[in-house]
């Protein structure tokens, strides 16, 4: 999607429509689709809820756009949309990039996802685990690489300290102007001046548990590959891991001892396949002639505005909400099975996210709820 640089109204009424209810960054991409903008999108989504099984939705106005838009400013920051040159090139790439973001900082720094590596790791980090993450973010910074990471205490704060002379990305779980933890507020303002902070979230809003996993994709969307440096079994790192995989970005851990449950997770990804690092050459040396990034992830369908009769859609509606129950199921599978056409199907899941009736899941997987 290329939206180039959106006037002052249309800022608006992207911000409204993606902080309306129900309305997250695929549905936001579908809604552009088929409306063509978010002017349309806005007018429609009362009667495509009710569609989907819901009497009122509630939407974003004018208003609420234009106080987020003052508060944003008054954080020192700036929001971009995706499709603008500041916004990072890596987001494009993944199904579910976010349509605004918040900034700080230097905005040249997402421009090549080429040139990016994530470190992430454990909160609780060894001494040693806090001194080989400093060292390899510092060489890789030596190197002509940006360092991202999370801004969490032990991993992440070392990786974003080696890196702020080379230059770093901190991607926030909360809003712009809510760093957490606290103890890293002065180490955000400096990334802010030296580096790029970025969130997805409106400021003012505090990192909650299911805003880690959002931030996660974008710490790996925003590089060509993840480092994990100590991480426990089913830790956050390894959610990071995983989506660096779902969007075909390298992964690489640093070796530990089998001893200490923080290494636990890294040697697993070692085992199922990852890059083994001790030193910054080993993740070099696996990037070379890595310059690109494959195109968005995603449906592969186009969702337009084609007319089609009431009771085929009514129809249409029970067969589909048949199909789906609690367990994730793919798109296409949804499409193969109810023998409707990919623009209906995706009419009806729009309606039922709309609704609060549809949860959407990485890989394209949708279930009811």
């Amino acid at each position: 999607m290329r939206a180039g640089a959106l006037s002052d109204a249309a800022r608006l009424d992207w911000l409204r429509l993606i902080r309306s209810e129900n309305v997250g960054p695929v549905t936001f991409l579908q809604l552009l689709q088929r409306y063509g903008s978010a002017a349309a999108a806005l007018s429609a989504l009362p009667d495509l809820a009710r569609k989907g099984g819901r009497a009122s939705l509630r939407i974003a106005t004018r208003a609420d756009a234009e106080r987020e838009l003052e508060a944003t400013t008054k954080a020192g920051a700036r929001l971009v949309a995706r499709g603008e040159p500041d916004y990072p090139t890596g987001f494009t790439t993944i199904y579910d990039a976010p349509p605004l973001i918040s900034m700080r900082g230097r905005a040249p720094l997402g421009a090549d996802p080429a040139r990016v590596v994530a470190i992430v790791g454990a909160r609780n980090a060894s001494g040693v685990g806090v001194r080989f993450a400093r060292t390899l973010a510092a060489d890789l910074g030596s190197k002509g690489l940006i360092v991202a990471s999370g801004l969490a205490r032990g991993i992440d704060a070392a990786a974003h300290t080696g890196a702020l002379a080379t230059g770093t990305i901190a991607v926030l779980a909360g809003g712009i102007d809510q760093p957490y933890p606290p103890e890293n507020k002065p180490l955000c303002a400096e990334i802010a001046e030296k580096g790029l902070v970025i969130a997805e979230q409106a400021v003012g809003t505090e990192p909650h548990g299911r805003h880690f996993p959002r931030r996660n994709r974008l710490i790996s969307g925003a590089s060509c590959g993840v480092v994990v440096v100590e991480a426990a079994l089913h830790s956050g790192s390894l959610i990071t891991a995983r989506m660096a995989l779902e969007q075909s970005r390298e992964v690489f851990a640093v070796p530990g001892s089998p001893l200490d449950p923080r290494c636990r997770g890294t040697n697993n990804l070692l085992r199922e396949g990852a890059t083994l690092v001790e030193e910054a050459d080993d993740v070099v040396r696996a990037l070379t002639g890595l310059r690109t990034l494959r195109e968005p992830a995603g449906d592969g369908y186009s969702i337009t505005n084609a007319a089609t009769p009431q009771p085929e859609l009514d129809a249409a509606r029970a067969r589909i909400t048949e199909l789906l129950s609690p367990s994730p199921v793919a798109v296409d599978e949804l499409i193969r099975q109810s023998r409707l056409t990919p623009a209906i199907v995706l009419t009806i899941l729009l309606e039922l996210e709309l609704a609060g009736r549809l949860q959407r899941h990485p890989g394209n997987q949708v279930s009811l709820l």
